[in-house]
């Protein structure tokens, strides 16, 4: 198969879809690479080093111009003139918060598999789960740093010292991006409490933590008092496929304390904060009600050569299984199947044509 890796043209997007690495894994195998000169340029990876593992260096057209396009994140209106009926294109694409680039695909009849809902048996997401790591870790990061007095913060460190309390921080969803947040909020010392609405989830957190955070039930009284009582909120809800719920509410604002701070990971999928909207790294915030909103919908963008080699660990070996048998992979991995999202002019994500209404068709049914 000839196999498309394009320059990621989101705004300080420096992230890169395929390493020299997994290029020599893809050429050994019998494929043609077609990598657009300088795309692996901001995760430190030059040209020289695809050369070298049997990549072609070629334009944006012509790289668009493969069988199989693999990306980091979702096409820009610029790039979809370059969608078409025979394409594949195996990304991010977070449609259920993007509908004009679902209805792109869609007039395009381009075949979109999108990684964040490619499931594992067990119902895990394992091509979400590495850049859901990262951006949950970041999460606590970004927040300790707005909570500065100079980024319009509280004047707050997150821990503390001796002799003054650390600052308090909600974490809303314990999935993998609420459990890394948690995890890196812990560790620097601050007061810690994470919702959920699993009571088993919650008892693993409580194990795992052994005592150093506080468990709540995602009930709505209790997202509103953790929301009031904390300077640092981290919301981290995911409904794969679809939009994230808005769980922390208009009205919850006024009842924050001045310069606290609301970082929403689950922008992507519309965010569960109703006051969130997308920004991007070179203009990461704005203020609603004196709270301090991030919003940025491609975090782990800003550590890219993490992020990078992060997340082709988990999509090479999908990657290498549809190059080589094409749409027949889909065919015999229900699970990779649940990735595909569009087909042949057809939606295939119940939860995209919900949050968009459109109708839609199983996987199954399109293939």
């Amino acid at each position: 198969m000839i196999i498309g890796i394009p320059k990621e043209i989101k705004t300080l997007e420096n992230r890169v879809a395929m390493t020299p690495g997994a290029v020599e894994t893809l050429v050994r195998q019998g494929h043609t690479v077609l990598t657009e000169t300088g795309a692996g340029l901001g995760s430190g990876l030059g040209d020289e080093e695809y050369a070298a593992a049997g990549a072609r260096l070629v334009t944006a057209a012509e790289a668009w111009g493969a069988q199989m396009v693999i990306k980091v994140k979702e096409p820009l209106e610029s790039e979809f003139g370059y969608l078409r009926d025979d394409l594949i294109l195996f990304t991010y694409l977070h449609l259920a918060a993007a509908e004009s680039l679902t209805h792109a695909l869609l007039k395009a009849g381009t075949t979109g598999i999108a990684y964040e809902t490619v499931t594992l048996p067990d119902g895990s997401l394992p091509l979400l789960m590495p850049m859901s790591e990262v951006a949950g870790r970041m999460a606590t990061q970004v927040g300790a740093h707005y909570l500065e007095k100079n980024q319009g913060g509280r004047g707050m460190l997150l821990g503390g010292v001796p002799g003054v309390a650390p600052a308090s921080v909600a974490v809303i969803g314990g999935g993998v991006v609420g459990t890394n947040a948690a995890r890196i909020a812990v560790g620097m010392g601050a007061h810690v409490t994470i919702l959920d609405l699993s009571h088993k989830r919650l008892q693993y957190l409580d194990d795992i933590f052994q005592g150093r955070l506080t468990t709540m039930a995602s009930t709505e009284p209790n997202i509103r008092a953790a929301v009031q009582a904390s300077d640092l909120v981290i919301g981290a809800v995911l409904v794969p496929g679809a939009k994230a719920p808005k769980l922390v509410t208009r009205e919850m604002l006024p009842t924050m304390k001045e310069g606290s701070v609301i970082v929403d990971v689950a922008v992507d999928q519309g965010g569960c904060v109703e006051t969130i909207r997308a920004t991007t790294h070179d203009d990461p915030v704005y203020v609603v009600d004196g709270v301090v909103h991030y919003g940025v919908a491609n975090m782990p963008g800003a550590v890219p050569r993490t992020s990078t080699f992060a997340l082709v660990n988990q999509t090479l070996p999908y990657a290498l299984r549809i190059a080589r048998d094409g749409m027949d992979a889909l065919r015999k991995d229900p699970g990779l199947a649940l990735g595909l999202n569009t087909c042949k002019g057809r939606l295939t994500c119940p939860a995209v044509g919900q949050a968009l209404g459109i109708d839609s068709v199983t996987p199954a049914q399109a293939l």
